[in-house]
């Protein structure tokens, strides 16, 4: 997207399924992406944000689910997702501690679209993950503040950058530049045409573990730059949307699926890590407001679930390919760099 080179513009195809039109969770219809990406010196840092439908989402929450690969993270609004099964505000990632004043401003966006919350009716439940970005990011200083969280609210789109942009500007992965990342899978159940796209903010992992496409290439990447020999305390945020019509259950079942995905790539889930995965649809919405005494949904029967499993697994590695290969190399603060992958692409050949 946006005329950056991808992971396939290398001849790198994963898996066996064809990508959606933009190869992007944007490819779902409704959901959109916005970042606001602070690079100044030590600030290097922003906000990613991410709309699940273009209505009012308090009015008309979508179904969705959680699952905590490693629990090593500070997201905001996970618990009465699981409790409830559904997801009522946009999707907002930054820093690890920009999580206050992040939540601070998708309330306020709430509250400025809906004047009854906490009037009329309940409160609402901000959406809000993080990873740490301070190897290259001044995390003590407060660069995020809610202005850039509107602004990323605001430029949602379908087509958006990926990289160091946005949330993911001053994040690591396999100790190279991560970033944020997306790709997306289609596919039929029925003979009806469906989609499962995923967006990831990638700060994790090893360097001599990181894989593509079955090839370990960061044993290569160690033997020309060295091991960081700091353990792998990093984290991942992979978002999953579909249209497909899934349970809240059944939600959490593709959700499992997304550590399939991070595993290809290389990582073993560190002690000191963080892997948070939500997924939606958009084919299964819930009125907060009371309009039927029974409402009705729908479903996709069980045995039609394994495709889901597999796009869910394909989309995450994808993504966080590009992550990375579309991320620039990036110097931060006290000097500290992490160089990207565009540099050793030529290893995967030699």
């Amino acid at each position: 997207m946006l005329n950056q080179k991808r992971i396939r513009d290398y001849g790198i195809k994963i898996g066996a399924m064809e990508p959606g039109n933009l190869n992007s969770i944007t490819d779902i219809e409704g959901v959109r992406v916005g970042h606001v990406t602070i690079c100044d010196g030590d600030a290097q840092t922003g906000v990613t944000a991410i709309l699940p439908h273009q209505g009012n989402m308090f009015q008309q929450k979508l179904l969705a689910a959680t699952h905590v690969i490693n629990g090593f993270g500070k997201s905001m609004g996970l618990m009465q997702i699981d409790e409830m099964g559904v997801i009522e505000t946009p999707i907002v990632l930054s820093n690890t501690l920009s999580i206050g004043v992040v939540s601070d401003a998708l309330i306020q966006y709430m509250l400025d679209q809906n004047d009854d919350i906490g009037v009329a009716t309940g409160t609402v439940n901000p959406l809000v993950f993080e990873c740490n970005d301070s190897y290259l990011n001044d995390i003590r200083t407060a660069h995020v503040t809610k202005e850039h969280v509107f602004e990323a609210l605001n430029l949602t789109k379908q087509e958006f950058a990926e990289g160091a942009v946005g949330a993911g500007r001053g994040m690591s992965c396999y100790k190279l530049k991560g970033g944020i990342g997306t790709a997306s899978r289609r596919f039929k159940i029925d003979d009806r045409d469906s989609l499962l796209g995923a967006l990831v903010m990638t700060n994790m992992g090893q360097k001599r573990d990181f894989t593509i496409d079955g090839k370990n290439i960061g044993e290569a990447i160690s033997l020309v730059d060295g091991e960081d020999q700091k353990p792998d305390t990093g984290s991942i945020i992979i978002v999953l949307a579909t249209d497909v019509a899934l349970s809240e259950r059944q939600l959490k079942r593709v959700a499992k699926r997304a550590a399939v995905g991070l595993s290809r790539t290389g990582s073993f889930v560190g002690s000191g890590s963080g892997e948070v995965v939500l997924a939606f649809t958009t084919k299964n919405s819930v009125s907060h407001y009371k309009n039927e005494k029974i409402e009705t949904l729908t479903r996709t029967h069980e045995d039609d679930l394994d495709i889901l499993f597999r796009a869910a697994a394909e989309s995450v590695e994808e993504a966080i390919l590009n992550s990375m290969i579309t991320a620039e190399s990036t110097t931060g603060v006290e000097g500290n760099t992490r160089k990207s992958l565009q540099e050793y692409m030529q290893l995967l050949t030699s």
